[in-house]
């Protein structure tokens, strides 16, 4: 039997894209991030990446800008939230400099990221912003001195 506590010491990642190269690519990114565990699972689409939602619980999902035959994460982000998933979401796209990112709250997006910036470091600093699980005893402060 998984105890709660030793299910959330790894923390699911759904990774939206169309390329499945940008895919492998995070995957090698993140093959040094030691704590915590992340396990990532790829979609190649909105669709996919509903019914995996439907059937299992994720943490975090990065959702590219731009999936066919939607035109953004203003028509996506609201299809996530509409099947009930109220985890963060985090946008990620080649260029996040389009004056619409502006608006990336107003459609449920929790941040936005450059796919040239994410790298272990970024990931283990999106999961303390956005992911709740349990924090390792040796970054807690000794506070029964």
């Amino acid at each position: 039997m998984i105890t709660e506590t030793s299910r959330r010491n790894t923390v699911k990642v759904l990774f939206v894209d169309d390329e499945f190269i940008e895919f492998r690519a995070l995957k090698k990114k993140i093959a040094d991030l030691s704590e915590p565990a992340v396990e990532v699972e790829y979609s190649p689409s909105i669709g996919d990446a509903l019914e995996k939602i439907r059937l299992a619980r994720f943490d975090l999902i990065l959702l590219d800008n731009r999936l066919l035959p939607n035109a953004d994460f203003r028509e996506t982000v609201p299809e996530l939230r509409g099947i009930g998933y109220t985890g963060p979401i985090g946008v990620v796209s080649t260029d996040i400099s389009g004056g619409y990112f502006q608006e990336f709250p107003d459609y449920g997006v929790d941040f936005r990221i450059g796919k040239d910036e994410i790298d272990a470091q970024a990931l283990q600093h999106i999961i303390r912003e956005y992911v709740t699980y349990d924090v390792p005893d040796f970054w807690k402060d000794d506070y029964s001195i």
